[in-house]
């Protein structure tokens, strides 16, 4: 019966719109991004420059983020999609420890995520702080010890899901007007969370912009 539960738990999930399966698509064709199992690169065409290792929020469908991410790579920022075992990152919190041999000539690597995402790959840098120069959180809040000027938290100002108490007041967040929870992806309404008052593509782009500022500043 708990397998059952189980099965029935991780087969409901938040799929990515038909947009952003056109975008995959796309990109595959122009080679843009690339595969290899479980991971999505999403080529800068810089490749000694820096690189984000991301994790998707829970239950959510990698493809979702394909969007946000080609936009952050457009920065001149390599980005590695990871998706994860039943769409939950806590179940593969160490899946960057198979990224950085896929691309050796990077120079500098940041993790982030979206929600459980974000959690999980803070996790991943409280474990190992000397592989990483940043963390990226979306949607999120620190989980395990990382350095506060380490770390950039962004989330929307209707976001309805994330717990703010849980956010530092010295993290200094950037918080997104109109937006909410959902839209740093494609995958639609969220529920519980709140009704955002822009687009996808203005909050996703917003994101982008302050994620590459964060990881280039040192660049």
């Amino acid at each position: 019966m708990l397998a059952i539960a189980f099965f029935i738990y991780i087969s409901v999930y938040y799929r990515a719109e038909d947009g952003a399966r056109l975008a995959l698509k796309a990109a595959l064709a122009d080679g843009s991004v690339t595969t290899e199992n479980n991971l999505m690169f999403f080529h800068s065409g810089k490749d000694d420059g820096p690189a984000l290792i991301f994790y998707p929020g829970a239950k959510v469908e990698a493809t979702a983020y394909v969007r946000l991410l080609a936009n952050i790579s457009r920065h001149g920022i390599t980005c590695v999609l990871v998706q994860m075992p039943f769409r939950l990152a806590f179940f593969d919190s160490s899946a960057a420890d198979e990224v950085f041999g896929k691309l050796p000539h990077i120079r500098s690597w940041y993790i982030g995520g979206h929600s459980l995402g974000g959690a999980m790959a803070s996790s991943y840098m409280s474990r190992k702080p000397d592989r990483l120069a940043g963390l990226v959180l979306l949607g999120a809040y620190r989980y395990g010890a990382v350095e506060r000027s380490k770390v950039l938290t962004i989330y929307g100002a209707n976001d309805q899901i994330l717990n703010r108490k849980k956010i530092a007041g010295s993290d200094k967040p950037l918080v997104i007007g109109g937006g909410n929870h959902a839209y740093f992806a494609n995958y639609g309404k969220q529920d519980g969370d709140g009704g955002a008052t822009i687009t996808q593509d203005s909050q996703q782009a917003i994101a982008a912009e302050a994620i590459a500022q964060f990881i280039l500043r040192a660049h």
